[in-house]
C-alpha cells in the first residue's frame, strides 16, 4: 500500500446559485493581465449547455483523457510516434472561436465624445486587434439559457438520451437547468502531466496539487489538448501554459482558496483525503462500469490502523493524517456516496467530487392556480426533469445505479427534516424513506449538518501542507522560513 495524501474537493450542485462570484474572485487574482484575458480557471456552466470551450467534453474532437488500448492505457491526444510532430501542428487544440475573441470598451468614449443627439456608449474593442467587434460569444454565452433547446441540443452527454427523453427534456413544461462550476480537478492520474515533453507539468508530493513549473514550460501546448476537462491554457503573452494552482499559496497559510472563500451559496468543501497509489493503473485499467467504485476505492478509511501504519511508514505527518480524518470530502464521498467524479471515463481520476443536483418539482399553471404534478412535495427520482441517462452521463460513466442512489438519500434527507421541523410528513413515513435509501437518522443529520448548517470550519478542513518537509529535500529549509508559496518572484518571459 503506498498511501498518500491528495487535497481534494466537493461541490454540491444542489446549493449553487450561479451568481460567478467564485469566477470573479479568481480572474481578479490569477488572471486580470496580459495574455490571460480568455482564462478562465474558474468557470460556471450551464447544464444542459456546451460549456467553455465550447462542447469540451467532445472528445472525439479534442481527444483528450486516456483511452484503453492493448491491455494498458495512452493518451488519446498524442504517442510516442506522433509527439514530436503535433509541437508543430495539433489539429485536436482548441481554437479561440472555441474560446472566444476577449474584449473590452471604449469607456473614454463616455467621456471624450463630441456633444451630440444621443448619449455617448462605449463600444466593445478587441483585446487582440484593437477594433470595434460586434460580441459573438464569451465565457458564459449561455449562461441562464443552457436549458433550451438552441443551446442544450449541442451537449455532448445527450448522446446518451433517447430520442424520446431528448423531446421530453426540451419540453415547454419541463425546460429546466442547472449550474456547473468547474476548476481544475488535480486529477490523480492527470494527462496534462503525462503528455507534457519537457516535464513543466508536476503533481506535488506532498498535497497533490499539480502544478506547471513557468520556467520549464516551453509552450508546446500538448498539455492543453491532453487535458479532457480544458483546464490549462496557453498564454499568448509569456508563451507558457497556465492553469488553475488551487491557490496555493493560500493553502500553505491556512486560508481557503479564493473560489471557495468568496462561494455565495456555500457549495464547496475541502478536505484532504488518503489513497493508495500502488493502485492506480489496476483501478485505470477497469471497464467504464466499474470505474466509479474503483475510483471510490482509491479513496482509504483514515482511520484503519492498518492505513494509518502504512501513511505513517511512506512520511506522512500525523497532522495530515489528523486532518483527513476530519475532511468533509471522505464524508460525502466515501461515508455517505454522495458525491460523483465528472467524467470518470476519462480515467484520470478527477479529485473535484459533485453531489448532483435534485431537479425543480413539476407544475402546471391553471389560470391563477399552480399544480405540482406529484401528489407528493417531491417528486419520484425518476420522474425528474433531468433525465437520469444525463446525469449519468455527467457523473456516472453512464451508469444510472450511483446517480439513482446520491439523489434518493437527498430526498430522503429532505422528507426526513420535513417531518421534523413542519411535521406534515409522518415520522414512519420519513423512517421508511430513510431505510429505502440506505441512511440511518443520525447520518441524515450529519447529512443535513454539513449541508445547510456548516460554518467556514466544517467546511473547509485545509491540512498542514508541511512545505518545510518538500523543500528540506532541496534546500535549506530556514532560508524559507519566512515564505510561502511561489518559488521565484520574477514574471515569466517569452523563450525562456
Amino acid at each position: 500500500m503506498n498511501v498518500r495524501s491528495q487535497v481534494s474537493m466537493v461541490f454540491h450542485l444542489d446549493k449553487c446559485i450561479g451568481c460567478h462570484t467564485c469566477s470573479v474572485a479568481c480572474k481578479n487574482i490569477w488572471t486580470d493581465r496580459k495574455g490571460a484575458e480568455y482564462m478562465w480557471w474558474n468557470n460556471v456552466e450551464t447544464k444542459p449547455g456546451t460549456g467553455f470551450p465550447t462542447a469540451w467534453e467532445d472528445q472525439e474532437k479534442y481527444k483528450g483523457g486516456w483511452e484503453k488500448k492493448n491491455g494498458s492505457i495512452e493518451l488519446k491526444s498524442q504517442n510516442k510516434g506522433d509527439a514530436l510532430f503535433k509541437i508543430f501542428h495539433n489539429p485536436n487544440q482548441p481554437t479561440m472561436d472555441d474560446y472566444y475573441e476577449p474584449w473590452t470598451y471604449d469607456y473614454q468614449n463616455l467621456f471624450n465624445a463630441p456633444e451630440g443627439a444621443d448619449q455617448p456608449t462605449a463600444r466593445p474593442i478587441s483585446m487582440v486587434t484593437g477594433e470595434y467587434i460586434n460580441v459573438e460569444s464569451g465565457p458564459n454565452w449561455d449562461d441562464d439559457l443552457g436549458g433550451s433547446p438552441v443551446y442544450a441540443k449541442n451537449d455532448p452527454n445527450l448522446d446518451g438520451l433517447t430520442e424520446f427523453q431528448k423531446q421530453q427534456l426540451f419540453a415547454t413544461e419541463r425546460l429546466v437547468f442547472f449550474y456547473f462550476p468547474r476548476i481544475c480537478n488535480h486529477c490523480l492520474n492527470p494527462c496534462c502531466v503525462a503528455a507534457c515533453p519537457s516535464g513543466a507539468l508536476y503533481k506535488r508530493g506532498e498535497d497533490g496539487i499539480v502544478l506547471i513549473d513557468q520556467q520549464r514550460c516551453r509552450g508546446w501546448r500538448a498539455c492543453v489538448s491532453a487535458c479532457p476537462y480544458k483546464k490549462t491554457f496557453y498564454n499568448w503573452n509569456t508563451g507558457k501554459s497556465e492553469k488553475c494552482i488551487l491557490c496555493f499559496p493560500r493553502l500553505e497559510t491556512g486560508q481557503a482558496p479564493a473560489c471557495f472563500h468568496s462561494c455565495v451559496g456555500r457549495i464547496r468543501y475541502l478536505g484532504n483525503v488518503l489513497y493508495d497509489a500502488s493502485r492506480l493503473e489496476e483501478v485505470a485499467n477497469l471497464p467504464d462500469d466499474q470505474l466509479v467504485e474503483g475510483h471510490r476505492s482509491l479513496v482509504l478509511d483514515p482511520c484503519d490502523p492498518a492505513v494509518i501504519a502504512a501513511a505513517k511508514a511512506n512520511g506522512l505527518h500525523d497532522s495530515v493524517i489528523e486532518s483527513a480524518q476530519k475532511s468533509p470530502v471522505y464524508k460525502f464521498v466515501k461515508t455517505w456516496k454522495l458525491a460523483l467524479p465528472p467524467h470518470v471515463e476519462y480515467r484520470t481520476f478527477p479529485m473535484l467530487f459533485y453531489v448532483p443536483p435534485m431537479s425543480p418539482v413539476m407544475a402546471t399553471k391553471d389560470g391563477d392556480v399552480l399544480n405540482h404534478e406529484s401528489g407528493d412535495l417531491f417528486h419520484d427520482i425518476e420522474q425528474s426533469r433531468v433525465p437520469m441517462a444525463y446525469l449519468a452521463k455527467l457523473f456516472g460513466a453512464g451508469q444510472e445505479s450511483f446517480v439513482r442512489y446520491a439523489l434518493r438519500k437527498q430526498k430522503a434527507v429532505r422528507w426526513y427534516r420535513r417531518a421534523l421541523t413542519v411535521g406534515d410528513v409522518t415520522m414512519e413515513t420519513a423512517q421508511r424513506m430513510l431505510a429505502e435509501a440506505d441512511c440511518s437518522a443520525e447520518e441524515a443529520e450529519a447529512i443535513y449538518q454539513l449541508t445547510s448548517l456548516c460554518t467556514f470550519e466544517d467546511r473547509f478542513v485545509i491540512p498542514p501542507m508541511h512545505r518545510e518537509e518538500a523543500i528540506a529535500m532541496m534546500e535549506d529549509p530556514m532560508e524559507h522560513k519566512a515564505s510561502a508559496g511561489f518559488g521565484f518572484v520574477q514574471g515569466p518571459q517569452r523563450g525562456l
